[in-house]
C-alpha cells in the first residue's frame, strides 16, 4: 500500500485530493498538512511514500518544504500540484528534488496516472512545463551544429533502434506502461530500455532523456 500525504493550504483541495487518493486501489491518504512546515514535520513523523505538495502555502512554501523533505528522506517522492504554471516554480521544484510537477486543472484520472508514475519511481512534468524546460535548456546551450538541427545526430547516440523508439516516446511524455502498450512489449522490457538509455546518455532522470531527444532532433 502506497502511503500518501496531502499538503495544501486550502481545506477543500486537501479533502478532494484525499478522496481521490483513497479511491485508487493500492493507495491510502495518511494525513494532511496546511503549511510547508507542517508537511516537513509530518513527513519526518509518518514517513509517507509520496507527497502531493502545493507551492503557495503559509509559514513555508512547498518548494522549500520539498527541499527539506528530499534532503532528509530521499525515498519519499514529491509530486508538486499547483495552480500556477510558472517557470520559477517548475525549475525551483526540480532543483528541490521533486519527482514531478502537475497543475490543479489536470483531470482527476490524469492526476491518478501521474501519481502512479511518480510512485513507480519515474519522473513526470506537465506538458507545458516540459516544453519550457526544453526551451530554457536550448536557449542556454550554444549550438554545436548547423542551425535548425540537433546538436547530436540520432546515429551518434550509440543506442539501438528500439532504444531510439523508447526515447522518442519518453520525450513525448509517455509513461513506461504507455510505452509498453504502444510498442507491444512488456513493462519490464521498457524499464530495461529506459535504464540502458539513462546509462548510455549519462542522464540522471527522464527529464534529461527528454533534453537528449530534443538535442538529437528526435522530437
Amino acid at each position: 500500500m502506497t502511503r500518501v500525504l496531502v499538503a495544501d493550504d486550502q481545506a477543500l483541495i486537501r479533502g478532494s485530493f484525499r478522496l481521490l487518493v483513497d479511491s485508487a486501489p493500492g493507495y491510502v491518504a495518511i494525513g494532511e498538512a496546511a503549511t510547508g512546515e507542517e508537511a516537513v514535520r509530518l513527513a519526518q513523523r509518518d514517513r509517507p511514500d509520496l507527497i502531493l505538495m502545493d507551492v503557495r502555502m503559509p509559514v513555508m512554501d512547498g518548494i522549500e518544504a520539498t527541499r527539506r523533505i528530499c534532503a532528509a528522506r530521499p525515498e519519499t517522492r514529491v509530486l508538486i500540484v499547483t495552480t500556477f504554471d510558472l517557470d520559477e516554480y517548475v525549475f525551483g521544484a526540480l532543483q528541490a528534488g521533486a519527482a514531478g510537477f502537475m497543475l490543479k486543472d489536470t483531470p482527476p484520472a490524469d492526476l491518478l496516472k501521474a501519481i502512479d508514475v511518480i510512485a513507480s519511481g519515474e519522473s513526470l512534468l506537465a506538458p507545458t512545463a516540459t516544453r519550457r524546460l526544453i526551451q530554457r535548456f536550448v536557449s542556454s546551450t550554444p549550438p554545436t551544429t548547423t542551425p535548425g538541427r540537433g546538436s547530436t545526430p540520432p546515429g551518434d547516440l550509440a543506442i539501438t533502434d528500439r532504444e531510439c523508439d523508447v526515447l522518442v516516446l519518453v520525450a513525448r511524455g509517455l509513461s513506461n506502461a504507455e510505452i509498453a502498450e504502444r510498442l507491444y512489449v512488456s513493462l519490464s522490457t521498457v524499464k530495461t530500455h529506459v535504464s540502458h538509455l539513462l546509462t548510455k546518455l549519462d542522464a540522471r532522470s527522464r527529464i534529461h532523456l527528454v533534453i537528449a531527444a530534443y538535442e538529437a532532433g528526435l522530437v
